[in-house]
């Protein structure tokens, strides 16, 4: 063990605000938000931070300016502070707090590991300051998933503010957890969505209720594998409470909350989108329906809500997703009229199953947010006759089985992005005779981001998308743009790609879409 480290038994002491943090030396790994919010954190709780970032941007510049105002021990900026661990004050760092996407093959992170020092998320020393004298101890219900992770962490949200209670939604999206914790007036409750990076890093949260919605190959790249995957986000049901909340439809997930240890008496609560059986959460003739959380759960079920009183477009995934906030809520003790004014309240947003657009009986659909096959399927399901756009950074999946599952719904497809070759694969191997458009992909394996030559072709490229799509759709038909695919290769994010979409589906039709 490298000099000036504390042994992990130290560290498990560190359970609650008052614990000792004074003077404990850590490093804090990135400078987004998540990364800001830590280091405030430990600086107020006294401890010597110093913070590491490759990008030497203006906005971590000022975010530096601040840290450094209010107490950091120092802030190091640019590609070469990221490639060995840094001493505080002549000595190795006791703690590592590693932002969400820091990959823990990085060479910093790596060292850590080989010191012997312990490496924590932003979720972890949020569940570790929790505790604070005169401050409401807020209950966590903990959200993670391939897909729907923020839909559903936004219904639980939704409902639960509808129950009367002070709640909030955290972590992956929205509010840092940390800002959320720090609140001065507290929480009843927190829905807290935890990506698969952020679960990597977590080691002791014991959360009232838990939910892994669905699992498919995605970030295998950052993961080193399909299966490490799987593994960091069976992570969420460990030490659960009162509800390990699972979907019954599909195994692998049913796999993980039985191979969990969760506390004694928690209870294993399904959620499907066919008939509930007992402990389950389902549909019935259209209608969301409790079989877990009543008294008579054996002969009877509780109506929460008609499924047309969600939304307008209620797929199956969206479906599911009211279904895992429903329980999410219950386990929790709201009552069913909570559940039902919450969800038909909640608002998805846009990038979602977004209806753009209908002309001449052409609906024209933005699910941006669909940013793998396993999300493109979902939205490809809902719809019969799909003129699609796709394409982007596959971030190393295969293509094989979404096309082969819907390439009966396939009228044609039009293909984005820079990263093409395994989507163009699939398409020839499954879906031989679907017309195949290319709207100017330059396979040049660059990646562009917000203001760069590739965000700026992602705009064209979407225009020539868009007209080729309109070319081609008929009367009944559905433009889906629900890429399967990362944005980073054209765009800033998955919200700019969905705007480039809708700003070319709005000049096409000369900004009157009726």
């Amino acid at each position: 063990m490298g000099r000036g480290t504390v042994t992990r038994a130290n560290l498990e002491n560190l359970v609650r605000w008052e614990s000792d943090w004074a003077n404990l030396r850590v490093v804090v790994a990135g400078l987004g938000l998540s990364g800001f919010s830590a280091a405030d954190t430990l600086i107020e709780l006294g401890a010597k931070v110093l913070v590491i970032d490759g990008a030497d941007t203006e906005v971590n510049r000022s975010r530096a300016d601040t840290l450094k105002i209010v107490g950091a021990t120092d802030v190091l900026l640019g590609a070469g502070h990221t490639d060995a661990l840094p001493l505080i004050d002549g000595e190795l760092p006791q703690l590592v707090i590693a932002s969400p996407g820091w990959n823990p093959r990085q060479p910093m992170l790596a060292a850590a590991a080989e010191a012997g020092i312990e490496i924590w998320g932003d979720v972890e020393l949020a569940w570790r300051v929790r505790e604070k004298e005169g401050r409401k101890l807020a209950e966590w219900v903990v959200i993670t998933g391939t897909n729907g992770k923020t839909t559903t962490v936004g219904m639980t949200e939704s409902i639960l503010k509808a129950a009367g209670l002070r709640a909030i939604a955290a972590g992956n999206v929205g509010t840092p957890i940390l800002d959320a914790i720090r609140d001065p007036e507290g929480f009843d409750v927190i829905a807290v969505e935890l990506s698969s990076f952020q679960l990597h890093f977590t080691h002791s949260i014991s959360p009232l209720a838990s939910v892994v919605l669905n699992i498919a190959e995605d970030h295998v790249d950052w993961h080193g594998g399909f299966e490490n995957y799987k593994a960091d986000k069976a992570k969420i049901y460990e030490r659960t409470r009162v509800a390990a909340i699972y979907n019954a439809d599909e195994p692998v997930v049913e796999a993980m909350v039985e191979n969990a240890d969760v506390v004694e008496g928690c209870r294993a609560i399904g959620f499907t989108t066919g008939v509930p059986s007992l402990s389950m959460v389902g549909v019935v003739e259209n209608l969301l329906v409790d079989r877990a959380f009543i008294e008579d759960r054996r002969n009877s079920a509780a109506e929460l809500i008609a499924l047309d009183e969600i939304g307008e477009v209620v797929p199956r995934h969206t479906a599911a997703n009211a279904a895992a906030a429903a329980a999410l809520a219950r386990a929790y003790g709201v009552e069913p009229a909570a559940v039902a004014a919450g969800l038909a309240n909640f608002d998805s947003g846009d990038h979602r199953i977004q209806a753009v657009a209908r002309r001449d009986d052409v609906l024209w659909i933005n699910d941006s947010k669909a940013t793998n096959p396993h999300a493109a399927g979902a939205s490809l399901g809902a719809f019969s006759s799909v003129v699609w756009i796709a394409g982007g950074l596959s971030k190393g999946v295969e293509y094989d089985e979404l096309v082969s599952a819907h390439a009966k719904r396939l009228k044609a497809v039009v293909v984005i992005g820079t990263d093409t070759a395994r989507l163009l694969q699939a398409l020839e191997r499954h879906a031989p005779k679907v017309p195949v458009i290319m709207a100017a992909v330059r396979e040049t394996g660059v990646q562009g981001g917000a203001g760069s030559n590739g965000a700026a072709t992602g705009w064209a490229v979407m225009a020539q998308a868009v007209k080729a799509a309109a070319d081609i759709a008929e009367a009944g038909d559905t433009v889906l743009m629900a890429p399967a695919a990362a944005s980073m290769d054209q765009f800033s994010s998955y919200a700019q790609r969905g705007n480039a979409f809708i700003d070319a589906v709005r000049a096409l039709m000369g900004d009157d879409p009726r």
